[in-house]
């Protein structure tokens, strides 16, 4: 119970937002039976609130789909699967074993005889030694004449069963002997994924649709408009839109035996799948240059694409703006005016947007990796790096060579459908025509379409 001030001058105890009914005045009285100390107001009270228009924005722009428009493109493709070739590697590099002095077994190997190779165990230690092949006719294993020693195994050599990796720099001949036994055809790999079909819906009443009243919301490109009963249809297609992104970054293929197999499901392959299972993956914090040359390691040993850009969280580019910043000689102690072009009268830049450490890297920060509804709040990438530009790959549909971005979307269309981006209204209410019974009105979102990764050797994920 609580204490009540009576406005017609007494004072009693009542129920006072609590469960006591409300008579409404007739007029604008301040009276007891009129006084509303509930906290659970309805519309259907006696007063309004005051109603704010604009819905307050708490979250921002909670949409998270930017980085495809940033970095790939779209074509269509009218086929359930998505072919494409992708060069090789030119030179023939192999692993094996020592097996003795005079014997390696590779598996599956490409040498021929007269071919001249460098040998070296896999972990770098150990020497390097030079080799003629002369006895490639087995499937799994190479016979060779060293040219530093005896034997392999000899003293100076390696032991046997040591794990050695070789790659051939040429070839040598003695005089009035035949040619080259054989011929190396050219290495490539074929890739492929399939397209997904991705729905969304938003429903609303007939009944619903008669009511008067409307919300002044802000689009997804910064226009003002007033929405009421589509409200909901509008965050439905921000939405949609995100899952068209983020199916392609995150998705992966059905694996055989799956429930999802099972059920007729396929999956697709996502940006993150391709780059995990065939381009290259970090694990750990950058906190030194040391970590940044090793990414540039990394690509040297690849495509060698002098401009990538590095799409990250926000503590990996924090990580990476100190350990830039620590390279100026006074970083450790305090900032330098002069390195980042500031001065007594201006806000301190303490983060950069690139750097070159043998490659020229630009770092932006990817807000699906810091959304808390998303990766931000599960975790598990910090961040990825993709290379700028195009690659030429073999188009199996053109039958001919074609430059191709290393990532683009293909979409699924045909001289009668469309399905890049497909919406449509059905029912009875509204603007739906009259199409069924339904008393409500539907509004269908539907796309089919899936993610080319290209050279994702190029690619380092950020783990």
């Amino acid at each position: 119970m609580a204490q009540s001030i009576n406005f017609d001058g007494s004072s009693s105890i009542s129920n006072v937002g609590g469960s006591t009914s409300l008579t409404p005045a007739p007029v604008k009285s301040v009276l007891q039976k009129s006084y509303l100390g509930s906290s659970d107001y309805t519309f259907a009270q006696q007063y309004l609130p005051d109603l704010y228009e604009k819905e307050f924005e708490k979250y921002g722009n909670r949409s998270v789909a930017s980085f495809l428009r940033m970095v790939s493109a779209e074509l269509p493709c009218s086929s359930d699967l998505i072919k494409w070739s992708e060069q090789g590697r030119l030179h023939i590099l192999a692993t094996g074993t020592v097996t003795d002095g005079n014997t390696l077994a590779v598996t599956a190997h490409k040498f021929r005889n007269g071919q001249t190779i460098i040998i070296k165990k896999t972990d770098g230690t150990g020497p390097t030694l030079h080799a003629i092949v002369t006895d490639a006719s087995a499937a799994d294993a190479v016979d060779v004449a060293c040219l530093n020693l005896a034997t392999l195994v000899a003293v100076g050599g390696f032991s046997a069963s040591d794990a050695v990796s070789m790659f051939v720099y040429g070839s040598e001949f003695k005089k009035g002997t035949n040619g080259m036994d054989g011929s190396y055809d050219a290495d490539f790999a074929a890739k492929e994924n399939n397209p997904i079909i991705l729905k969304e819906k938003y429903e609303v009443s007939g009944s619903e649709l008669a009511h008067i009243g409307w919300v002044e919301v802000t689009t997804e490109n910064g226009a003002s408009g007033y929405l009421w009963y589509l409200k909901s249809e509008h965050e439905s297609r921000l939405r949609f839109e995100d899952y068209m992104e983020l199916a392609m970054v995150e998705g992966v293929p059905a694996a055989s035996g799956s429930a999802a197999a099972s059920a007729g499901f396929k999956g697709t392959k996502g940006l993150f799948y391709e780059v995990e299972n065939n381009g290259n993956v970090t694990s750990g914090t950058i906190d030194a240059r040391l970590d940044l040359e090793d990414i540039a390691k990394v690509l040297d040993k690849e495509g060698a694409i002098q401009e990538n850009v590095m799409f990250v969280n926000r503590g990996t580019g924090f990580d990476i703006d100190k350990v830039l910043a620590a390279q100026n000689n006074f970083g450790s102690s305090g900032a330098s005016y002069g390195l980042f072009d500031n001065d007594e009268d201006m806000a301190l830049n303490l983060g950069f947007s690139g750097f070159r450490i043998g490659y020229d890297f630009y770092k932006s920060d990817w807000k699906y990796l810091n959304d808390a509804s998303t990766r931000g709040n599960i975790g598990g990438v910090d961040g990825i790096i993709v290379p700028a530009g195009t690659m030429t790959v073999y188009d199996q549909v053109l039958g001919q060579n074609a430059q191709r971005p290393f990532l683009h979307v293909r979409y699924r269309q045909s001289a009668s459908e469309d399905r890049k981006y497909k919406n449509w209204v059905t029912g009875s209410a509204g603007s739906a025509g009259m199409s069924s019974d339904l008393d409500a009105m539907q509004v269908h979102f539907l796309s089919e379409r899936c993610l080319v990764t290209m050279g994702a050797n190029n690619f380092i994920l950020m783990q």
